[in-house]
């Protein structure tokens, strides 16, 4: 039997990069995972990725910045798998020509990542806490940054939206203690996935800056960050709400790192 029999999942931004393997190691574990994204092609190739997993998993396009977006979700999960268990807070944006002073930024982009990136967890939470309250209890994980705890040049909005996912990551951990529904973050490095890439040069760049700066020496995988976000859903977490975990390769231990 899957770590995650039974349970119920919602990943949002789940078809690429860290949401990609957050969303098929649920299911390879068991879980019936709906997973959320504004990529429709993507969607269709997880899709036939998590065909003969232990699992289900079932698509939806959806833009979690809106709340009927959010709703429509939490409905989809109730629907197809009869409650919710789980929400895994990934979906999260810094455009390239968002890398910009604060000053330069334009309004609509800064709306637009804090919709997505902040807005997006306290509208899941919404419309998902009820679910997770008549099931007994449930697990809520936002993927913030190490740029929610430390700062770096031109990412003013993508900052404001990471620092506030960890204060509301504590805020809704008390908020929720009381229902049995645990609230936790993870503060991925530098990964390997779309988002890293689309603010380098090139693959090779990335890796470069990344060997240069994690003191682990490599880039961090998807994968990396799927095996502590799938740790800190299960039972084997139990004791964990209101904190984060950096993964990170020791970025956060060297310091200064920006």
């Amino acid at each position: 039997m899957g770590a995650f029999d039974g349970k119920v999942v919602i990943v949002t931004g789940g078809a690429k990069g860290i949401g990609r393997a957050i969303s098929l190691s649920f299911a390879r574990e068991g879980a019936g995972v709906v997973c959320a994204d504004v990529d429709e092609a993507a969607g269709q190739a997880i899709t036939q990725a998590a065909q003969g997993l232990p699992g289900k998993l079932v698509f939806l396009n959806a833009d979690v910045g809106k709340a009927s977006a959010c709703q429509a979700l939490v409905a989809k999960a109730v629907d197809t798998f009869g409650g919710l268990d789980i929400i895994c807070n990934n979906a999260g944006i810094q455009p390239r020509r968002s890398y910009l002073p604060a000053h330069e930024l334009p309004e609509e982009d800064w709306d637009r990542i804090i919709d997505v990136n902040l807005k997006s967890r306290f509208l899941m939470t919404k419309y998902g806490a009820p679910e997770m309250k008549k099931r007994g209890g449930g697990v809520i994980i936002n993927t913030a940054s190490v740029q929610g705890v430390q700062s770096a040049l031109s990412v003013s909005a993508y900052a404001a939206s990471k620092g506030g996912d960890l204060s509301l990551t504590r805020q809704l951990a008390l908020e929720y203690a009381k229902d049995n529904i645990r609230v936790l973050a993870v503060n991925p490095g530098t990964i390997e996935t779309p988002l890293a890439l689309e603010a380098s040069e090139s693959v090779e760049a990335l890796r470069k800056a990344a060997e240069a700066t994690h003191p682990l020496g490599r880039i961090g995988q998807p994968q990396d960050i799927a095996n502590v976000v799938l740790f800190l859903a299960s039972d084997q977490a139990s004791f964990m709400t209101g904190e984060y975990v950096n993964v990170d390769g020791g970025m956060m231990a060297k310091g200064a790192w920006a």
